[in-house]
């Protein structure tokens, strides 16, 4: 049972974190401004696409190992702090090279970008684990999708702050490239520092069931068949969120196919952002009056459908120009606070309380397609194009809103 002072305390921080946070990422926002900061540094849509393979796979590719060391740690904020800490440096990182070596050595600017988005997706890996632990034992489960809407509510308000920084930032003549983008960076690593202390005023309670012996890591790993064979829920919704990592693959693509398709400017970047941002806010209200109603189950397959939409969306608003494509960033805004509210909360839902960590790193080491897509998206949009590869991303998608549907 959740101490009802400590709830509050947790819902605070947890406010205090998701607030900053979202103001913070948005200096780096990965559908807009880092996709646009790399196409300054290269025009290689494969080394574009294995940057953010390595952006969304590390913390995948490590989840199991770092859930096998958590496991057995009855308190976890330390460990969550580290993680934040460490990705602050990475940002300081990402900034610094940007300004010195931007204009003069573009690719030795571009080749330092991933060590720093490995030790940023790494350590992004490590907090994951520890701070939805965290959240499971302060926050109730009846109170969990709730607390999830209105996160992402406050969240969005806050990333349309950044996001009109990010519009300051980049229309303001005087602060040309690499300046822009490196003062967007610089206030991203202040941003993380302060959206940290939200977890300092946590009271954390210990875990229970902790194992008084740790099994080795063969061990736990002979484990992951186990929980995968007996439990149908967990084993489709691996299944569907692999394939639901099709919408995220090309998400990064429609900043440089907007750049490549209409020739604009650096304005645009900010306009963009703002467009997604409100579709954030607009649809975290509508998902916060749809979490009353639905399950977070059914908050997932609606959020699937519109992720194979969104691609076939994108190419009719091509032959439109610039301004009209606006629109799809909207749509995005209403997919990245959809994931948000429907996927973690699902899998909380039918996570065992005992196995909660096993659960959190087997999820997050088998979304291997996460890891490979962006690879091959890259791949795809070089050879094939960008209407092959969105008609087949909007394919795959429907299919898997199908398989979401059925019962075992």
């Amino acid at each position: 049972m959740v101490n009802n002072r400590n709830y509050k305390i947790a819902y605070i921080g947890f406010m205090w974190h998701a607030f900053f946070l979202a103001l913070t990422m948005s200096m780096l926002d990965l559908n807009t401004v880092f996709p646009s900061l790399v196409s300054e540094l290269t025009g290689s849509k494969a080394l574009f696409g294995l940057l953010y393979s390595i952006m969304l796979g590390v913390p995948l590719l490590f989840n199991i190992l770092f859930s096998h060391y958590l496991k057995t740690k009855p308190k976890k904020k330390k460990y969550l702090l580290i993680g934040i800490y460490v990705r602050a440096f990475s940002f300081l990182g990402m900034a610094t090279f940007t300004y010195f070596f931007g204009l003069s050595k573009p690719m030795f600017a571009f080749s330092t970008f991933f060590l720093w988005i490995f030790l940023f997706s790494l350590s992004g890996g490590f907090a994951g684990i520890s701070y939805t632990d965290i959240l499971a034992k302060t926050i109730p489960s009846d109170k969990r999708t709730n607390l999830y809407s209105i996160k992402q509510f406050i969240s969005s308000i806050a990333a349309f702050l950044g996001g009109l920084a990010v519009s300051k930032i980049f229309s303001i003549s005087t602060l040309a490239y690499p300046i822009n983008y490196s003062l967007s960076l610089s206030i991203g690593f202040i941003g993380i520092f302060i959206a940290s202390i939200g977890f300092l005023i946590i009271p954390e309670p210990a875990s229970k069931n902790i194992p008084s012996e740790k099994e080795s890591f063969i061990e736990y790993l002979k484990k992951v068949p186990q929980f995968l064979k007996r439990d149908f829920n967990f084993r489709r919704f691996i299944i569907v969120e692999n394939m639901a990592s099709f919408s995220i693959m090309i998400m990064p693509f429609y900043m440089i196919f907007a750049k490549e398709m209409f020739s604009i400017d650096s304005s645009y970047i900010g306009r963009y952002l703002l467009f997604q941002i409100s579709g954030t806010i607009v649809s975290a209200l509508i998902w916060g009056l749809v979490a009353k109603k639905l399950s977070a189950k059914s908050i997932m397959r609606v959020c699937i459908i519109l992720g194979g939409l969104i691609p076939l969306i994108a190419i009719g608003l091509s032959f439109l120009g610039p301004d009209y494509f606006a629109i799809v960033f909207l749509l995005i805004g209403f997919i990245i606070s959809g994931r948000r509210v429907g996927f973690e909360p699902y899998l909380l839902d039918i996570a065992p309380d005992e196995h909660r960590t096993e659960y959190l790193g087997i999820r997050g080491s088998l979304n291997i397609l996460k890891v490979i897509l962006p690879i091959l998206g890259g791949i795809f949009i070089e050879t094939l194009g960008y209407y092959f590869t969105f008609s087949l991303v909007a394919i795959v998608m429907f299919f898997s809103s199908f398989l979401l549907k059925k019962k075992q």
